[in-house]
């Protein structure tokens, strides 16, 4: 692996970033109190190619690996971990489940509209009754003569409210298990298929989260995504490179706390001296970078993995493991840092504090994660 970005990355760290400090910075915290969409910022972003990163240029999309999506993912969220969130989920999880298991049909319709950000894509796997055991799937797919009817309620869908196209998870065999469990593609005004309740959430706020619900909800044939049964071991596949989403939205929002805590330190005095200048400050702003660099190897190894076509389950869930509880560390250091005003609303420090935590749940909890470590580990 070449630790060295190559030109081309270079320049697309540069243009990811440049775009975030102006088109994102600005309004960051206005898009958090009132938990607003950023419709034309997704907009943007679908203009630049970065919704549809993973997606061959053939159907519309950038071509590129999971080193460029990592780097621009953690980019970001740098800025705003809700803009990384949105991004991600639109990616790796419902986009690239299309890309990887559909057929070449389902991948004509859906993918060029998705890559370009003309749809915005969720992925339903979570139910209030299946989180860490997605196996418990509840809800069902009955074969009707005319495809499938779903009934049932999802949760924690990052962006419910707000998508066109739906890739879920609904059980088609119950005597099968996991087995038994297919994914299906549901278009946005499908009869009994709506968004439930929008979550008011402690962070990442701009970014949505609801229920999915269906009633009755009848799809043709055609809407099953891959083969019958095989929804539940495809998604544990999308979720190890989600898991590279996650390790990278970490250690962007780690980034940017710890720049927040070394600019504050830089400028705050206290004692005729900036704070940066004791060494009770100095040792968090060393403990925060080292853990950041080690976050970044970790995700980008994962990622360049992944580009080589490697089996990445123990490499991914070692770096969302990491990155993840890293941005935990560094966003609690940049508030500790900030003092009081790490507590106030005029900084960015009780923001990172509020967002980070997600990385330490979503897309399999750290208890998960190091389940998941240790069952690769002892595999042999």
């Amino acid at each position: 692996m070449d630790l060295e970005l190559n030109q081309e990355q270079q320049e697309l760290v540069r243009t990811v970033r440049a775009f975030a400090e102006r088109e994102i910075a600005p309004h960051v915290m206005e898009w958090d109190e009132a938990q607003a969409w950023p419709a034309d910022v997704l907009r943007q972003l679908g203009a630049m190619g970065l919704l549809g990163v993973l997606v061959p240029t053939e159907y519309g999309g950038s071509g590129l690996g999971y080193v460029e999506y990592a780097l621009a993912i953690a980019e970001l969220a740098r800025v705003d971990g809700s803009i990384g969130l949105i991004v991600a989920a639109h990616n790796s999880l419902c986009t690239n489940h299309i890309f990887k298991f559909g057929s070449e049909a389902q991948r004509q319709r859906y993918l060029p509209k998705l890559a370009t950000g003309e749809w915005i894509g969720c992925w339903s796997l979570t139910e209030p009754q299946a989180g860490s055991d997605a196996g418990g799937t509840r809800t069902t797919a009955a074969a009707t003569d005319g495809g499938w009817r779903l009934n049932g309620a999802k949760t924690f869908t990052t962006n419910g409210n707000h998508a066109q196209v739906c890739v879920a998870m609904a059980v088609t065999d119950r005597s099968q298990g996991k087995h038994g469990i297919s994914a299906f593609i549901i278009e946005q005004g499908t009869p009994g298929f709506r968004p439930g309740k929008k979550e008011n959430k402690l962070g990442m706020r701009a970014s949505d989260t609801s229920e999915i619900i269906f009633e009755d909800c009848q799809v043709p044939a055609g809407s099953l995504l891959g083969k019958p049964g095989s929804g539940f071991v495809d998604a544990l596949q999308i979720l190890d490179g989600g898991r590279i989403s996650i390790a990278a939205l970490g250690l962007g929002m780690a980034q940017g706390a710890y720049e927040a805590a070394r600019k504050y330190a830089l400028q705050r005095k206290q004692f005729g001296q900036a704070i940066a200048e004791f060494q009770a400050i100095q040792w968090k702003l060393a403990d925060m970078a080292t853990e950041i660099e080690a976050a970044r190897l970790l995700t980008m190894s994962a990622a360049w993995q992944k580009d080589q076509g490697q089996t990445v389950t123990r490499a991914s869930a070692m770096a969302k493991l990491y990155a993840g509880e890293v941005a935990v560390r560094a966003a609690n250091e940049c508030v500790q840092i900030h003092g009081g005003y790490g507590f106030i609303k005029d900084y960015p420090a009780e923001k990172f504090y509020r967002d980070v935590k997600l990385c330490t749940i979503g897309e399999g909890t750290s208890e998960i994660q190091r389940l998941v470590i240790a069952r690769e580990l002892l595999k042999k």
